[in-house]
């Protein structure tokens, strides 16, 4: 990628012409902006400018450079970032009309850092409804297509900064993952995003919850998104550390990596489960990574735990998850919630569900004291996984069980389907996979392995036990680095031919 056009240049490529001067700020960003300006129209990704700002903070990264002054890791560097977290001089709408006039005049901890290291922030990128969808539309800017293919999701929630990444406009994203949302858009859009272990990255500033919200929230959690592997380190050092109230007791001391070559890889792999099978293309994909790592002599083989069974985790990750997500439902919601759980052997019979789904109605509805139980069984597995990882350094899974699924904005959501074989199978069986990870707060990378018949990408997922983010990326950055994954920019095909295609859909769909 290092004789990529500018803006498909890695980060860490970008910051040494930075450093060596081949290159200032102002021009990079201006780059990035005339990008933006020619890709968006099509992708829809970019959201919110603030072009004079961005110039600015460009021309004060140069300027101390040319001064000899002080510089920070991303010193120059132009990025945009996911619109659910806070920045100053950008609305922080998470895609709800309620809050297209929210401009907050705190950054949010996280991207409080990135101004202090000296980034150059360029935009917000789309995101579902509160951040609340697979998918990454909404009343106020509209849908966000994938780069490979326009009639097709990007992702969500980030998935504006997934297409972002793909289409060129930005080198580096600031996500967030409560159900996936970096893992999945990452691979729906062929980059590479990262899931941080809980508490490693703030989330303070970021919304949901509603603005000013001071606690962290369950589950969710922050981290980066780029086009290398290595650019996922580069800015998740950036982005990890203490609230600046809890800088008085610790600092950030992550645990390094200590793989040096895949060959010295201990690798679990965990590809099937019949709660959620994947598709026959990513199956295949899966099986071939697998066999090209065996040629290179990694310790491979089939994952065993008891805890790698999708039906002893779904139903406590679901529970959780109606939980935390609880307050944001008005009471006659709750009660639909609590009718659909109660029904769930019956509505079975109608159509296909999720393992699990019907503990999210419980979750919704459940007073503390059943919420607490249920948080000291998580806490409880996630101890007893500790004990997968003394075998093996990671664990490869699928992220959902198909490539980019076609736009589908229908309602209900608890309705619509996807196909996997020929199969129609729930629309919320794309949370199975994440389900481990999120659960158990364990570090995730979604690194990019291939692209199906259709062209679409898919990757491969990466876990690791807790705190051991920098084992997942640097697996990542092997995979890499053998050839066997990495970033491959959509042809101009992908977009002109999806476009016509999409454009004739709707148009078809207007007629009708």
């Amino acid at each position: 990628m290092d004789n990529a056009p500018l803006h498909y240049l890695p980060a860490h490529e970008l910051s040494r012409q930075l450093t060596q001067g081949e290159v200032t700020s102002v021009a990079l960003t201006e780059a990035l902006l005339a990008r933006i300006e020619t890709q968006n129209p099509v992708i829809n990704a970019v959201v919110t400018q603030n072009r004079e700002q961005a110039l600015a903070a460009a021309r004060a990264s140069d300027q101390r450079r040319q001064q000899g002054a002080p510089l920070g890791p991303l010193d120059g560097l132009p990025l945009t970032i996911k619109d659910t977290w806070e920045v100053p001089g950008f609305a922080c709408t998470a895609g709800a009309p309620v809050l297209q006039h929210h401009r907050p005049t705190l950054a949010a901890n996280a991207i409080a850092r990135l101004l202090e290291g000296g980034a150059v922030i360029l935009g917000k990128t789309n995101v579902p409804l509160y951040a609340s969808d697979l998918q990454s539309y909404n009343r106020l800017f509209g849908t966000t297509n994938n780069p490979y293919g326009i009639s097709h999701t990007a992702g969500g929630s980030s998935g504006g900064a997934a297409a972002a990444l793909a289409a060129g406009m930005t080198p580096l994203e600031v996500g967030s993952d409560l159900a996936g949302s970096i893992r999945t858009p990452a691979h729906f859009c062929g980059v590479f995003g990262h899931k941080a272990s809980r508490h490693l990255i703030s989330m303070r500033g970021h919304i949901p919850g509603p603005p000013g919200t001071q606690s962290e929230p369950d589950l969710a959690v922050a981290g980066p998104m780029a086009r290398s592997a290595r650019d996922l380190e580069l800015l998740l050092t950036g982005l990890a550390g203490p609230r600046p109230d809890q800088a008085r007791s610790w600092q950030l001391n992550m645990e390094p990596a200590s793989l040096t070559s895949l060959s010295q890889c201990r690798i679990g792999l965990w590809f099937d489960d019949p709660h959620c099978p994947i598709s026959q293309e990513l199956s295949g994909g899966y099986n071939t990574l697998a066999d090209r790592l065996k040629g290179l002599a990694c310790h491979i083989g089939t994952a065993d735990h008891p805890l790698l069974s999708l039906d002893k985790l779904l139903p406590l990750y679901f529970n959780l998850l109606g939980s935390l997500l609880s307050p944001s439902l008005k009471p006659a919601q709750r009660r639909q919630m609590l009718w659909i759980s109660r029904l769930e052997k019956i509505l079975r019979h109608l159509g296909p569900m999720t393992t699990g789904i019907g503990q999210y109605g419980r979750g919704v509805n459940q007073p503390v004291h059943q919420w607490l139980i249920h948080h000291e069984h998580r806490e409880q597995m996630r101890s007893q996984i500790e004990s997968l990882f003394q075998g093996v350094d990671v664990l490869l899974t699928p992220i959902t069980p198909t490539a980019a699924i076609p736009h589908d904005q229908s309602d209900p959501v608890v309705r619509r389907q996807i196909t996997v074989n020929g199969q129609q199978r729930s629309y919320m069986d794309q949370f199975c996979w994440i389900a481990l990870a999120s659960l158990l707060g364990l570090p995730a990378t979604s690194v990019p392995i291939g692209r199906t018949a259709a062209g679409l990408p898919f990757g491969v997922q990466v876990i690791a036990a807790p705190g051991q983010d920098l084992t997942t990326i640097r697996f990542a950055e092997l995979l890499e680095a053998e050839g066997l994954a990495g970033f491959t920019p959509p042809q101009a095909q992908d977009n002109v031919g999806g476009t016509q295609r999409y454009n004739r859909e709707r148009l078809d769909e207007a007629a009708d």
